[in-house]
């Protein structure tokens, strides 16, 4: 090999190098799972220059293999196959964490060709290596048919295999992502059922405030963030309550008790003694505690005026009046909808926002089903 050819290779190898750390430092900012995936899809095809590179996932029980990317022009038919762990070259690849290289599928009896006959793709050459997170095999990735016909390499295996063990990190991380925001989310609901019981009639009033009280904030133009703490708070505000029946909880507010205060004066405070340990939802702390401020400055606990109260309260002070008339008065339908907006109207510059007003009075008019979820 020439000067000229060795700092070629030097270079290209470099340059290699270089795109799988730069992969494997994104990789670790995409939380969605199927993104990351076909991200580290589409970079293992362009890596080995090959026509199509696929990503199998161990599912639970740790004996089957399923697609969860496949690139190339018969990749959308992969990914509905499952394959089992032992069968095929994946499959094997999966139970005993080795590396594979065939360069002529047709002359090795591993291959069984299964996917080739489901989706009608011709395998010529196969690179399959697995992904391992310390020391466990968590799935496979393949790379198929060198574009320029050469054989896969060593060098090809250790690259892929330099890809894998990125990506299994990242991947691991992406599902415990997941597994927490469905945890987070059961919770939630669970929370929200709970305070259901606090009073009576307060069936559904979480999610209902949840719901509204976003409706709004979308239509005020609040972004991604103040949107999501608006959320929380229209589900969580008035927790509370559950805290107030609770003696382990009224040990967090010495004196205040006793007070002359009443439940209805207590319950936001108490409201933010219980969730102001929780780090995601901090955002929506000051909205559950000023949800009861009102506009012109008579609301408690603190006596806000105007802008000074933040605007996720201002909106939910809207929705908790608007609630009141469906679970208080009894109202429903046509009635509660007209109510709700005579009542924001007469409450304008007083109780509520004018601009909250106006957007939630625009919202009522279109028709939208709030009161039906």
């Amino acid at each position: 090999m020439t000067d000229n050819e060795n700092r070629n290779e030097r270079n290209a190898s470099a340059q290699i190098t270089l795109e799988i750390f730069a992969l494997a430092s994104n990789m670790n900012a995409i939380s969605d799972l199927d993104t990351l995936l076909q991200k580290i899809g589409d970079t293992a095809e362009h890596l080995l220059d090959c026509e199509a590179a696929s990503i199998m996932l161990l599912d639970e029980s740790r004996r089957t293999l399923s697609f969860r990317v496949a690139t190339g022009a018969k990749g959308s038919a992969l990914k509905k196959m499952t394959l089992p762990v032992g069968d095929g070259i994946a499959g094997k690849v999966a139970q005993n964490g080795e590396c594979v290289i065939v360069n002529d599928t047709a002359s090795d009896p591993r291959f069984a060709g299964q996917t080739d006959r489901s989706t009608g793709f011709v395998t010529r050459q196969l690179l399959a290596v697995p992904m391992l997170l310390k020391g466990e095999i968590i799935g496979v990735i393949e790379a198929v048919n060198r574009r320029d016909n050469a054989n896969f390499t060593r060098t090809d295996s250790d690259l892929l295999r330099s890809l894998a063990d990125s990506a299994a990190v990242a991947v691991a991380n992406a599902k415990l992502i997941r597994d927490h925001k469905n945890f987070f989310s059961h919770v939630l609901e669970l929370l929200a059922c709970t305070i259901e019981t606090a009073k009576p009639a307060m069936e559904s009033h979480p999610n209902h405030s949840a719901y509204l009280a976003c409706a709004v904030g979308r239509r005020l133009g609040m972004d991604e963030a103040a949107y999501r703490y608006l959320y929380y708070a229209g589900l969580l505000h008035d927790i509370g309550y559950i805290g107030l029946r609770s003696q382990r909880f009224a040990r967090v507010m010495p004196g205040q008790l006793s007070s002359a205060l009443s439940d209805e004066d207590l319950h936001v405070i108490m409201s933010v003694r219980m969730l102001e340990g929780i780090n995601i939802l901090q955002g929506s702390l000051p909205i559950i505690r000023h949800h009861h401020e009102n506009f012109d400055g008579t609301g408690f606990p603190d006596r806000l005026s105007g802008q000074a109260i933040p605007l996720g309260a201002r909106i939910l002070r809207l929705v908790e009046a608007a609630e009141d008339l469906r679970m208080t008065d009894s109202l429903h339908g046509n009635a509660l909808r007209d109510a709700a907006v005579e009542m924001a109207k007469n409450g304008s510059g007083k109780q509520f926002d004018p601009a909250v007003v106006d957007a939630f009075v625009q919202l009522l008019g279109e028709g939208e089903r709030i009161w039906e979820i």
